[in-house]
């Protein structure tokens, strides 16, 4: 796919922002040069490869930031979460009886695209999914939180973004990719 073509593409990960900032994503990806850009910012790769090691990432950031939120049952990697559908990861709480109490257990499930993203998009994902074990809204506490586990939460989420239409424009057609051990 063209750089014109791609340019063309609806910028449905971008619907809130600005006329503006989408016209400048636009003239990226018609010069070729989106992926270029998020090269350089984050050419840093991460070795979390596997559920446990995804377990362990998760378990730092939250003894870190979190501590005297509940445990976590279990993190893992989910190839059924949907990036289109916007599910990026998910945070819930699975209740069950057990004898005559209700037990709760915690759980973090990642979409597996950021197997292969990279490092600060793994933890701005781990970030937000942490946060909803304090505030499971969407409001000025929760972003007040994310911003203190990652200052530039922000401007990852944005990055993030531009990274997932990367991803999509990619899989319309041949172009360098920012995935894989030979970053």
């Amino acid at each position: 796919m063209s750089g014109e073509e791609a340019a063309s593409l609806p910028l449905k990960y971008l619907d809130g922002y600005s006329a503006t900032v989408q016209e400048q994503v636009r003239e990226l990806m018609a010069q070729n040069r989106l992926g270029e850009y998020l090269q350089r910012r984050y050419a840093e790769a991460h070795e979390v490869r596997n559920d446990k090691a995804l377990l362990q990432a998760a378990l730092e950031l939250k003894n870190r930031y979190l501590r005297s939120t509940p445990p976590l049952a279990k993190v893992m990697y989910d190839g059924r979460l949907q990036v289109l559908s916007h599910a990026l990861g998910t945070h819930t709480v699975v209740s069950r009886v057990q004898g005559n109490r209700l037990k709760a257990t915690r759980e973090i499930r990642i979409a597996t695209v950021f197997r292969d993203a990279p490092a600060e998009f793994l933890k701005m994902i781990l970030v937000h999914e942490l946060a909803h074990s304090k505030e499971r809204e969407h409001n000025k506490a929760f972003y007040q939180l994310c911003i203190h586990m990652a200052p530039n939460y922000f401007q990852l989420e944005f990055d993030l973004r531009l990274y997932l239409t990367h991803l999509e424009v990619q899989h319309q057609g041949p172009t360098k990719t920012l995935t894989g051990p030979n970053r």
